[in-house]
């Protein structure tokens, strides 16, 4: 029921983004205001199943952006509108986001030991997982859709990061999803 109804406001938010989009054609800033009705206007996302984008990394989005654009990472609402980026203004958009800061969530309980497997993740997320060249901040997002995240890139239904399709491969899934729960509580 609730994925049914995210699909349909989001459809009506795209179509609605869409058409905003055709009439802001030259103004960048005021089409990705559109980014606000599924990603919150103070950056908290409507839904635990979509990312905080507010705060994130610079380099990462501008990646996504190509990626639902070129159609490497579909999604039914995301590609339409990253089409509507022209590619010269993909590192202005990513930057108008990444700009903004990460968005305080509610109080969580104190982080529980670090689950097996992380280490590596470090490489990339740095070691308080907030992010870097190439990786996005993982500390902080929500735990739906860090395991979803997850979940996809061991499955290949999410095939834009081989690196991460090889290592969600390797860890089992009650470890990704300790390791979701341990980032969400960051």
């Amino acid at each position: 029921m609730f994925r049914t109804l995210l699909s349909a406001t989001c459809g009506v938010v795209m179509t609605l983004a869409l058409v905003h989009a055709a009439q802001a054609a030259d103004d960048l800033d005021a089409r990705l205001q559109t980014c606000n009705a599924c990603h919150g206007a103070d950056g908290k996302p409507i839904s635990t199943a979509i990312p905080i984008i507010w705060g994130q990394q610079t380099a990462y989005l501008v990646k996504q952006i190509h990626d639902y654009r070129a159609k490497d990472r579909d999604n039914a609402v995301m590609t339409p509108l990253a089409a509507t980026i022209k590619p010269e203004e993909t590192r202005k958009a990513a930057a108008y986001f990444a700009a903004k800061s990460w968005p305080a969530g509610p109080a969580a309980a104190a982080a529980a030991t670090e689950p097996n497997g992380m280490t590596v993740c470090k490489a990339c997320h740095q070691p308080n997982f907030e992010g870097g060249l190439p990786a996005p901040r993982l500390a902080g997002q929500s735990y739906e859709y860090l395991a979803a995240a997850m979940k996809s890139f061991a499955d290949e239904t999410r095939t834009n990061s081989a690196d991460m399709i090889r290592l969600m491969k390797m860890v089992t899934p009650a470890d990704r999803d300790a390791m979701a729960h341990y980032l969400a509580g960051l």
